[in-house]
């Protein structure tokens, strides 16, 4: 049957209204997304910027590591942005800009001069800097779904070199054509007939930015005709710079495990560890041969093809004029030059764990939508290797057969701050973080908020109230009963408060603990910012309840912090991709516990590393350097805890098996170590001891709890609660006191 001419009529129509609102929907994909697609990137998580100051202490390795890590090179002499130099007790470094959320810093050269371990003298030019920031190590990025990772480089920031050098490689008609062009597309056929297969694409820029945006890399007709036109209407809504800019921070350039690497800028970061302004000829010339075949010329993998396109690329450059002579044959002769430090995607996984949560803690959904978001931390990168320095090196001591796991938190303890995160034995490994998911019993740990719980209670315990450390037995219906031991396995009779908790007696703890109450233990855990529920039963006292390092971590902030409940941060600001800063939920800092009952929690804690179960912690630390902090063992060795703190830092230290078997190490054989290695080279400030208003002093006889006097044995001087001092005396204190025994005898 003839169709008639009417039907072939329809059949056109219809033909040309799906063609009509297909092209409609390629003009609508093209101009709506890639506006919004090219500035489609991962938030970058910062570190806290290096202040430098004169009187810092900072040694000259210090600074070098910190610039090393930012990716400063060694330069025979200091001209150029990311260069340093040391020279003996000077150290010479050209900063690079960049932009806090409080303003800019300046490109500049510095010089520091050291003196031992400070800084004596901080200029620029002969001038002299108050202060001084550098620009913050990125420690990783939070990606899209997609897993692809970008940074953004406005056409005018990127070099002419790479501008001229890529078109000169890519497209070299790219300001002619309207997005396709046909020379192009008829030398590539030739090629290709020539050689019997595909050899050589025909696709300008705009259709290779078309087929990474919106397309896939099959080689099918229909997707060459479909690229053909959306690079048509490409061409028709946006300028070409907008469309080279598109391209040169999208292309394709390289696979790091999951995360896809695109664009010059990243690419530049990724393979030289240097910002793209600073690359030489060599190194531009080896990025845009990688956009022919990223992995075929990746100069990781295959380091000779690599060198061989990067050479094919200089020649081209070469023949465009581009390069001079000598300027082509200088760069032929250079090696690859590639960066020497670990490439590592989120070589802090940890630590950035700990920021993903609380970004989704602390901010509006709606503001972490925004694209391109930069977050700065507190993360501390000379505190995070000292603390992976002490994990390693300790371990490899206790376990060579690296059964044992380890977590590690450090704070700043006045303010909250997580400076360094330690989440395993491997602590580049992004796996299970132990320090924040690894909920363990924490054994003695816990002793310092059932004591403070009682040093609250003036009237009725002080550091000299004698504590029965007696056997006892606890009936628990349907259960054992409860008959806890003390390390040792013997009672040590009446003893004073402020000993049942240095040396760590549970015999003496789990009696305060009844005396207290099970409920009240657990609103005074509460108090001190410990969110996991513990358990109601008599040993909570002893640390029956299951805890992170990170729970411990708050509890011991509040207690360090002089009462104050802080909640526990990794982050100081972000900012969106216009520079603003986004409005965080208000934080609030409770005072939850007196200032004087702490100061004798202080006392007792202090004591717990010069005479109790810490002491071996004195072989790490410099002579006068105070600290204080506890122990923790759990049933049948199973955990090795130690939580403390100095004058500027708090850590908790956490040592086991991740099979809950016994690892035969107590606090002080496992986790007190870690923490005594970490905290001898990265704390600066002793602990100091004020004594707050409201305190007195006395001197007290540590066998009967009562007054006694200095010259007197066993007499000890202790701060008290003002009017809580003991109203008996001990024998000693009358023989001591001339005057008093004259008036006796008058008597």
């Amino acid at each position: 049957m003839k169709k008639t001419p009417h039907l072939r009529l329809k059949i056109l129509l219809a033909i040309g209204t799906v063609g009509f609102l297909f092209l409609v929907y390629l003009d609508a994909l093209v101009s709506t997304n890639f506006r919004d697609r090219r500035w489609e990137m991962p938030a970058r998580v910062y570190a806290r910027p290096l202040e430098l100051y004169a009187g810092r202490q900072l040694s000259p390795a210090q600074l070098d590591l910190e610039l090393s890590l930012l990716g400063y090179r060694d330069a025979a002499q200091v001209q150029e942005p990311g260069q340093k130099r040391r020279a003996g007790a000077t150290y010479d470094f050209h900063t690079r800009a960049f932009k806090f959320p409080d303003g800019e810093a300046i490109s500049r050269p510095v010089r520091v001069l050291f003196r031992g371990d400070r800084i004596a003298r901080l200029s620029s030019q002969g001038r002299g800097i108050d202060l001084l920031r550098l620009e913050p190590l990125q420690i990783g990025g939070i990606y899209p779904r997609h897993q692809e990772d970008r940074a953004l480089l406005q056409l005018e920031r990127v070099p002419r070199l790479l501008v001229e050098g890529l078109l000169a490689v890519e497209d070299q008609h790219f300001y002619e054509h309207w997005g396709v062009s046909l020379q192009g597309i008829i030398r590539a056929a030739i090629a290709n007939i020539r050689a019997g297969r595909v050899v050589q694409g025909g696709s300008t820029v705009t259709q290779q930015l078309v087929k990474n945006y919106f397309l896939t890399n099959e080689r099918r007709y229909w997707r060459k005709m479909v690229e053909a036109v959306m690079a048509l209407l490409l061409e028709l809504h946006f300028e070409k710079e907008e469309i080279l800019e598109g391209y040169i921070n999208e292309v394709f350039l390289g696979q790091d495990g999951p995360r896809a690497i695109h664009g010059f800028a990243l690419a530049s970061r990724y393979y030289f560890d240097a910002p793209l302004e600073t690359l030489a000829i060599h190194q531009h010339a080896l990025l845009i041969g990688m956009v022919k075949g990223a992995s075929l010329y990746n100069p990781l993998r295959n380091p000779e093809r690599a060198l061989a396109r990067r050479n094919t690329v200089l020649k081209v450059l070469h023949g465009e004029g581009i390069l001079t002579e000598e300027e082509h044959a200088a760069a032929r002769i250079r090696p690859l030059d590639l960066s020497l430090r670990p490439r590592i995607m989120n070589g802090f996984p940890a630590y950035l764990d700990l920021v993903r949560r609380q970004l989704r803690r602390d901010y509006r959904e709606e503001d972490l939508s925004s694209l391109g978001l930069s977050i700065f931390t507190g993360f501390d990168p000379l505190l995070q290797h000292q603390a992976e320095q002490s994990i390693q090196t300790v371990l490899n001591e206790i376990d060579p057969s690296e059964a044992l796991e380890t977590a590690l938190v450090v704070t700043s303890f006045d303010n909250g701050e997580v400076r360094a995160l330690i989440g395993g034995r491997r602590p580049r490994f992004a796996g299970f973080n132990r320090a924040v998911d690894s909920v363990r019993p924490t054994g003695s740990l816990i002793k310092p908020a059932v004591f403070l719980a009682a040093l609250q209670h003036s009237e009725t315990w002080t550091l000299s109230t004698l504590l029965d450390d007696s056997p006892l037995t606890v009936e628990n219906p349907g259960q054992p009963d409860w008959e806890p031991r003390n390390f040792d396995h013997q009672p040590h009779g009446m003893i004073p408060l402020y000993q049942a908790l240095a040396q760590s007696y549970n015999l003496a703890t789990a009696r305060l603990g009844l005396a207290l109450g099970i409920e009240h233990i657990q609103a005074q855990l509460r108090r001190l910012g410990v969110e996991r529920e513990q358990p109601a039963v008599p040993s909570i006292s002893l640390g029956a309840g299951g805890m992170s390092a990170l729970d411990v971590t708050r509890l011991y902030q509040t207690i360090a912090a002089g009462g104050f409940r802080v909640p526990l941060r990794a982050i100081r600001d972000v900012v969106d991709a216009d520079g603003r800063l986004l409005q965080r939920f208000p934080l609030e800092y409770d005072r939850v516990a007196s200032l004087q009952a702490i100061h004798l929690l202080h006392y007792a804690m202090r004591d717990t590393v010069e005479e109790g179960t810490g002491k071996s912690l004195r072989r790490y630390l410099p002579e006068g350097f105070a600290v204080a902090g506890k122990t923790g063992t759990t049933n049948d060795y199973r955990d090795s805890w130690f939580a403390g703190f100095s004058g500027d830092l708090l850590a908790v230290s956490w040592v086991g098996r991740d099979d809950n078997e016994a690892t035969g190490l107590t606090g002080a054989a496992g986790a007190l170590r870690v923490w005594g290695h970490f905290m001898a080279r990265a704390s600066t400030a002793s602990l100091d001891y004020r004594t707050p208003e409201g305190i007195e002093h006395f001197w007290i006889d540590e066998q009967s709890g009562g007054l006694s006097a200095k010259n007197c044995e066993h007499a000890r001087l202790m701060p008290f609660i003002a009017g809580t001092q003991p109203q008996t005396r001990a024998p000693c204190i009358n023989q001591a006191n001339p005057v008093l025994q004259w008036f006796q005898k008058l008597l």
